[in-house]
C-alpha cells in the first residue's frame, strides 16, 4: 500500500495547480527558476475569513511595479506549496507560460483543513444560499462556505497587491469545484472563472459513484492519500507519507487484488473505519439529503456574474460527467451568464499536456497541450481580466473524436439544430438495426459472475489508468459475458453530438444486477496511420495492431436496483422482463466510412466499479455469501426492444 501511496502523493501533488505538465522536457519549463526568481518575488501569507480561521495563501508577483497586473488564483485542497523560498514547479510549466510572460499576479491558495489552512474540512463543502456578503462596517458574520471564502480572499488580495481589478480563478478536478464556488462568490473583481472537469456530483457521475454504483478502484487509491496526507492537522506534525501505515491490500495487481479484498465491507475492516468517506458511502448507499446538499448543480448555479468557461476532456476517467453537468447548470439556472464551453480529446487534466498521440488514439496537431493553452486558455482570461485580444466566440467549442476537428457551436451545447436524437436496436444475432425487429421473441443471453467479472483493462496494473477511456475492446468482444452489437460496414459518416441514452428491456434469474453499455469506433479491418500521416510519424509511434481496432468512445455503468428511482431502490423480480434507462456523459465523435459501429452490454466493469453481488441487498454490508450467477437477458424482439439512442448529426 506504500508504494500506491507514493504514487499518489506524486500524481496528486501535481494537481495542487489547475495547470497540469505532462508533456515533454523542452516543453515542460518555458522559464527556469532564474527567470522566474528574477521576475518574480514570493510570499506567503494567512488570510483571515469572516469566521476568524486563516487560509494559507501564497503569492507569486511580479517585480516590475510600473504598471498594475491582473491576478489569476488557484483554490485548492492538494497543497498551494511549497512553502519556503522555494517557487511551485508549475510556475515553470507550459500552462503558466502565457500568465508570466504578461506578468499576471498567481495566487495558490489552501483550502480550509488541508495542508497549511487552518479549519475544518468537508468534501464538496455545501454552498449556503442566502448569506450576506462580508461588510466590515456591520460586523456581519453569517454562514461560510467555499464561496465565502473566496469572496473574503479576494477582498484581501484586492487591497494589498499590485492589481489592476480584475481577478480570474480556474481549477481542475476538485480545484475546479473551488472554481465553480468562486464564480457564486459575487465578488465585483471577479471577472473570469474556468471550472476545468470540476467535481460536481458524486452520486450521479463524478468519482464516488456513477449511476448509485460505488467506483471502487478509484476512490480506494485516492482516499488514504487525501484524507491523511492532506489533512492540516497531519501537516502541523511534519508526517512524512511514507510513514504512514495502511493495511497490506495491494501485492500483485488491481484486478487480483480487489478480487482478494472481496467486499466493501472487508474493505472498511482493513482500514479500521478510518477513512471518513468509506463511511460516509455506507451510511448513504441512496440518493438522499446527503448527496442533494453536497451536489453543486442542485438549484444553486444561478446568479452567476463573471464569465465562465468549462473545460472538459472526453476521455476523463474522473470528471467527464462534471464538466457537462455544471455548464449545462449554469446554462439553465443563469441564463444571462457569459458562458463557454471547450470539450476535446482528453484525459483527465490532458488539455494543457496533451502530444499528438495518446498511446494508439490520435489526438492531432489541434487539441495538443501547446494549442490549447495558446489558442483557447489564455485567450480567454486575456479577453476578460486584461481587455486585450477578441472576446472568445459564444457557445460550446467541442472536438469531434473521429474527424479530428473542432466545431463551434455558437448556441451552445447540446446542439438543437440539425441534431435527432435517433435509436439504434439491438438484434438478437449480434446486428444493430434502425428499424424494431418483427420477431415476437428474440434475445440474447450471457451469464454474469461476480467471481469471475469481466476486467476493465486487459493488461495488469497498480492503479486505474485513464489509458482505459480509449483502449482497444477487442479483450472484452471475446468473453461470453459480454454481448456484443455491431453495423456492418459503414458507407457514410455517423456523425454524434450530445447526449446518450440506453433503454434495455432485461429479464434476469437473481433480483439484482449492474448493466454496462459502451459504444465503440471498430477501425477498418485494413486501417494504418500510415495512409493519413505518413510512415516518418508513424515510425516514431509505440507498436498498436490498429487494423480492426476496437475504440472505446463512450462507456456508462448502471446499478440496476436505481432503475426507477436512486432515492427508493427496488429488486427485480426473477425472470419478469423490466426495462432499464439512463443516460450516459455527451459523446462528440463522427464514425467514418469503412468502419463500424459497436455496442457492448455487460454486468461487470472490475475493478473500475464494484461488483454487484446480484442480489438485491446493501451491498456496502454484505458478505461474500450472496454473490451469485445471473443469467441476464437482453430482449430484442418487437413488443420488448432493447435500443441506445444516439445524438446524429443530421
Amino acid at each position: 500500500m506504500k508504494r500506491v501511496v507514493f504514487l499518489l502523493f506524486v500524481i496528486l501533488f501535481a494537481a495542487s495547480s489547475s495547470i497540469e505538465a505532462q508533456h515533454s522536457p523542452e516543453r515542460d519549463f518555458p522559464h527556469s527558476d532564474e527567470y522566474l526568481k528574477e521576475h518574480y518575488t514570493k510570499r506567503e501569507v494567512d488570510i483571515r475569513m469572516r469566521d476568524g480561521v486563516r487560509l494559507h495563501t501564497i503569492i507569486y508577483e511580479p517585480v516590475n511595479n510600473t504598471e498594475k497586473h491582473p491576478i489569476l488564483m488557484t483554490r485548492t485542497c492538494y497543497n498551494a506549496g511549497p512553502t519556503g523560498e522555494t517557487f511551485n514547479w508549475v510556475l515553470r510549466s507550459l500552462g503558466c507560460a502565457p500568465y508570466i510572460d504578461a506578468e499576471y499576479i498567481l495566487v495558490y491558495q489552501d483550502v480550509r483543513g488541508k495542508w497549511h489552512s487552518e479549519g475544518d474540512f468537508e468534501d464538496i463543502r455545501p454552498f449556503k444560499e442566502g448569506k450576506k456578503l462580508y461588510k466590515k462596517e456591520k460586523k456581519n458574520i453569517g454562514q461560510t462556505d467555499e464561496a465565502s471564502d473566496t469572496y473574503d480572499t479576494v477582498e484581501w488580495l484586492i487591497k494589498n497587491t499590485n492589481n489592476n481589478g480584475n481577478v480570474g480563478v480556474q481549477g481542475l478536478s476538485y480545484p475546479g469545484f473551488y472554481a465553480t464556488m468562486a464564480a457564486l462568490s459575487g465578488h465585483p473583481a471577479i471577472k473570469a472563472v474556468s471550472p476545468q472537469a470540476p467535481v460536481t456530483d458524486w452520486y450521479h457521475g463524478d468519482d464516488v459513484h456513477h449511476n448509485g454504483a460505488f467506483m471502487q478502484g478509484e476512490m480506494l487509491s485516492f482516499l488514504p492519500f487525501f484524507e491523511y496526507v492532506c489533512d492540516n492537522k497531519r501537516v502541523r506534525q511534519n508526517l512524512d507519507p511514507e510513514t504512514l501505515k495502511f493495511p497490506e491490500l495491494f501485492h500483485k495487481d488491481l484486478y487480483g487484488d480487489y478480487l482478494d479484498i472481496a467486499t466493501f465491507r472487508n474493505m472498511c475492516e482493513a482500514f479500521g473505519d478510518s477513512l471518513t468517506y468509506l463511511r460516509i458511502v455506507r451510511e448513504h448507499p441512496n440518493w438522499d439529503q446527503y448527496w442533494i446538499d453536497h451536489t453543486v448543480t442542485e438549484g444553486h448555479l444561478h446568479d452567476v456574474k463573471p464569465a465562465v468557461m468549462v473545460v472538459g476532456g472526453l476521455f476523463d476517467k474522473e470528471d467527464c460527467f462534471g464538466a457537462f453537468a455544471t455548464y449545462k447548470g449554469i446554462k439553465e439556472q443563469s441564463p444571462e451568464t457569459e458562458l463557454y464551453l471547450v470539450e476535446g480529446p482528453w484525459q483527465h487534466g490532458g488539455w494543457s499536456s496533451a502530444e499528438e498521440f495518446w498511446n494508439a488514439y490520435y489526438v492531432g496537431p489541434k487539441a495538443t497541450g501547446e494549442y490549447y493553452v495558446y489558442n483557447i486558455e489564455y485567450p480567454f482570461f486575456r479577453y476578460y481580466l486584461e481587455g486585450k485580444g477578441e472576446k472568445p466566440a459564444p457557445g460550446a467549442r467541442i472536438y469531434d473524436s473521429g474527424t479530428h476537428t473542432w466545431t463551434q457551436y455558437e448556441g451552445g451545447w447540446p446542439c438543437k439544430e440539425n441534431v435527432k436524437a435517433t435509436p439504434f436496436y439491438l438484434t438478437a444475432e449480434g446486428g444493430i438495426s434502425m428499424s424494431i425487429s418483427s420477431a415476437t421473441s428474440a434475445k440474447a443471453t450471457y451469464v454474469s459472475d461476480p467471481k469471475h467479472p469481466v476486467p476493465y483493462r486487459s493488461v495488469p496494473e497498480f492503479s486505474i489508468s485513464p489509458d482505459y477511456m480509449i483502449d482497444d475492446q477487442r479483450f472484452a468482444s471475446q468473453r461470453p459475458d459480454v454481448l456484443t452489437f455491431q453495423t456492418e460496414v459503414l458507407t457514410d459518416t455517423l456523425q454524434l453530438a450530445g447526449e446518450v441514452s440506453v433503454d434495455l428491456a432485461v429479464d434476469i434469474s437473481t433480483t439484482d444486477a449492474d448493466f454496462i453499455v459502451k459504444i465503440i469506433d471498430v477501425y477498418p479491418d485494413d486501417f494504418s496511420y500510415s495512409d493519413i500521416l505518413g510512415d516518418s510519424v508513424v515510425q516514431m509511434l509505440p507498436s498498436y495492431v490498429m487494423a480492426g481496432y476496437q475504440l472505446l468512445v463512450r462507456g456508462e455503468v448502471m446499478r440496476g436496483k436505481f432503475r426507477d428511482s436512486f432515492a427508493d431502490p427496488k429488486p427485480f423480480e426473477p425472470g419478469k422482463m423490466t426495462r432499464v434507462a439512463y443516460t450516459m456523459p455527451d459523446v462528440a465523435h463522427s464514425f467514418l466510412p469503412g468502419h463500424r459501429l459497436m455496442i457492448q452490454v455487460q454486468s461487470s466493469w472490475f475493478p473500475l466499479v464494484d461488483r454487484n453481488p446480484q442480489t438485491y441487498c446493501d451491498i456496502y454490508t454484505c458478505d461474500e455469501s450472496v454473490f451469485q450467477k445471473s443469467t441476464i437477458n437482453i430482449h430484442c424482439e418487437r413488443d420488448a426492444a432493447s435500443y441506445v439512442t444516439l445524438p446524429v448529426v443530421k
